[in-house]
C-alpha cells in the first residue's frame, strides 16, 4: 500500500512541476527583445531604431512608460494594436 502511496505522490508533484514549466513559458518569450520582433514581425518597414528604442522604454513597465513605448511606436506609423501589444510585451517579466 506505501508503494501505491509514493507513486501517486511522484506522479502528482511531476503533473505539478510541468504544469508550472507550461504556465511560465509565455512568459518567457515576454522581453524587450520579444516586443522588438513582435514589431518587425507585425511591421517590417518600421524603423528598427526607433523600435528597440521604445521597447527598451517599455520593459521598465508602468504606465508613463507604456505611454512612452506607444507613442514612440505610433509615430513611426506602427498600427496601434500592433504598438499596444508590442508595449505590453516589453513590459512582462
Amino acid at each position: 500500500m506505501k508503494l501505491v502511496r509514493r507513486i501517486a505522490a511522484a506522479g502528482c508533484t511531476l503533473a505539478l512541476a510541468l504544469g508550472g514549466a507550461v504556465a511560465l513559458a509565455p512568459a518567457a518569450s515576454a522581453t524587450p527583445q520579444g516586443c522588438f520582433y513582435y514589431v518587425l514581425e507585425n511591421k517590417p518597414d518600421a524603423d528598427t531604431q526607433i523600435a528597440e528604442d521604445a521597447c527598451q522604454i517599455g520593459a521598465a513597465g508602468g504606465q508613463a512608460a507604456f505611454q512612452q513605448c506607444y507613442h514612440l511606436l505610433r509615430d513611426d506609423y506602427v498600427p496601434a494594436v500592433i504598438a499596444a501589444t508590442a508595449c505590453r510585451k516589453a513590459a512582462q517579466e
